[in-house]
């Protein structure tokens, strides 16, 4: 089966001649959920995910498999904790993360609206029902949030998932109650791909809106089936999450993020992980997405 027949928006629909296989568009929107579990189905032993911290001296990697359960997880924990759905806004005050990105496909697989927002900015949050933000965040959250705000539910971003040591404050630990959900995601609504699906800034996009513009963002910026995409948290946060997680994975990609990246590491890098394309970076004899 070719990567054309497997992902999602094709279908094979049997001959159309002496050995063709024939290939006829399929008129579903793809949603961001359809991206991931073409991942799967591709190869989802292969890692999807590698992350380094050049601070802490952290790296952690993600095969497919393992991603795609703390993604049911969090969207587990999200419906049957608190009835996120579709209508439901879900603002994420968090950074470039692989944690921040299984958060992201959980809200969208929900089918409800991810506002992606600097969080302080005052009335920023109005209309959340609920919050995830990283936990050096919460202080100045828990002084501004208004009383018929959403619930707030903290994340330590730990390297291994591990929840907020010596919190003390309203905010749910969201590392330690992601664990009492189960590792498939079955939504109780199904997510309509023409209602909201990211407010970032003065953009809006529906869902169907994100998988069809994680697309062509794939194309126009050279993205491969099996590249593996090297790309730096600052980046990331300038370019959105539609260029720094949906594309590779409309792609066929994926990813390789360093967090607070000291220079000099970047080259050895990406020859440890078999990088075949940097993300607003240069890096020589490495093909730089997006440059002819």
């Amino acid at each position: 089966m070719t990567s054309r027949e497997s992902a999602p928006g094709f279908r094979g629909d049997g001959p159309s001649g002496p050995g063709t296989l024939g290939v006829v568009p399929d008129p579903r929107p793809v949603l961001p959920a359809d991206l991931l579990t073409a991942v799967l189905r591709r190869d989802a032993a292969a890692p999807l995910f590698t992350q380094y911290d050049d601070t802490t001296g952290e790296r952690v990697e993600l095969s497919g498999t393992t991603f795609a359960n703390w993604v049911a997880k969090a969207a587990n924990l999200l419906q049957d904790e608190f009835d996120v759905g579709p209508g439901s806004i879900v603002a994420v005050a968090l950074p470039v993360h692989w944690q921040t990105a299984a958060v992201l496909l959980a809200v969208w697989s929900c089918g409800a609206t991810v506002l992606d927002t600097a969080a302080e900015d005052e009335g920023r949050l109005a209309g959340a029902d609920v919050v995830l933000a990283a936990e050096d965040r919460l202080p100045a959250l828990e002084e501004d949030l208004p009383e018929e705000a959403a619930e707030l539910v903290g994340l330590s971003l730990h390297p291994l998932g591990m929840g907020m040591a010596g919190y003390v404050g309203p905010a749910r630990d969201f590392a330690l109650e992601v664990r009492a959900h189960g590792d498939f995601f079955s939504p109780y609504e199904p997510a309509d791909p023409a209602a909201p699906g990211l407010r970032l800034g003065g953009l809006e996009l529906t869902l169907g809106g994100l998988g069809e513009t994680a697309g062509q963002l794939a194309a126009r910026l050279g993205i491969r089936e099996r590249d593996r995409v090297l790309l730096d948290e600052r980046v990331a946060a300038e370019a959105g999450p539609v260029a720094w997680l949906l594309a590779p994975l409309a792609g066929g990609g994926s990813l390789v993020l360093v967090r607070n990246p000291a220079e000099e590491t970047l080259p050895r890098r990406a020859a440890d992980e078999r990088v075949t394309a940097t993300f607003g970076r240069r890096i020589e004899g490495i093909r730089e997405l997006g440059r002819a």
